[in-house]
């Protein structure tokens, strides 16, 4: 049996993957800092609910506290939870601002990985996925054919280029961990208004495809539903 840990996984994309990981037979532990909306969700997957909000550093580690406790060991770790960040002009961005964003989609990341880290090594085919985006690829944003060029959030985006940094830097320094990240593409979630043109189902392709693979499969790679995303 597969267990599976996923921040940030009461709603949206998170959601989505617990459900399907859970369908494939996924021991799901479903990652959230709101124990309401955690426990919630977690009942109506038949997951179990990790209380766990990733910016804090005693709540991450009492969350593999728990996990070591009740499972003893971590398969698969599924780095999900992220916040946008302010949608306003870029003069009216502040450094608080800016540190809130690093704070949950970067720091929170290193934070996660670290307390999780000795439990995924006890594992015969640890995976980490990283919930990165083609928003923080130079190249999607310059290709004027593609919706990340048109969108502009400066917080965001460099959030997540640094993320997919840190995926395949941790991919050369972790050996025996594969070490991944999905681009989910623009995908109709609360980040967004639901403006997004893919559903969440699809945007879940790539996480999911990167949360099952196997002992032969790819590490430092990003990608999204329909192959390596150029970066």
């Amino acid at each position: 049996m597969t267990t599976t840990l996923i921040t940030g996984a009461n709603r949206s994309l998170g959601f989505e993957t617990a459900r399907r990981l859970t369908a494939a037979g996924h021991t799901v532990l479903l990652g959230a800092r709101d124990p309401e909306r955690g426990r919630a969700a977690a009942e109506r997957l038949g997951a179990r609910f990790v209380h766990l909000d990733v910016t804090d550093d005693a709540s991450v580690a009492a969350a593999a506290a728990d996990v070591a406790e009740h499972e003893g060991a971590l398969d698969v770790l599924v780095n999900n939870a992220g916040v946008p960040g302010p949608l306003v002009p870029a003069e009216e961005l502040t450094a608080a601002a800016a540190a809130a964003v690093l704070d949950v989609n970067v720091i929170g990341v290193v934070q996660v990985t670290h307390a999780f880290l000795p439990l995924l090594r006890r594992s015969a085919n640890p995976v980490i996925v990283n919930v990165s985006s083609g928003m923080g690829s130079f190249t999607a944003t310059h290709d004027t054919s593609r919706v990340e060029s048109q969108l502009v959030a400066p917080l965001y985006t460099s959030s997540k280029a640094a993320v997919t940094m840190l995926t395949t830097q941790y991919a050369k320094a972790l050996p025996g961990v594969k070490v991944n990240a999905a681009d989910p593409g623009y995908t109709a979630t609360d980040f967004n208004g639901h403006s997004g043109t893919q559903s969440v189902a699809e945007g879940a392709d790539a996480i999911v495809e990167l949360a099952t693979i196997g002992p032969d499969g790819p590490t430092g790679v990003f990608r999204d539903r329909y192959g390596v995303v150029p970066w």
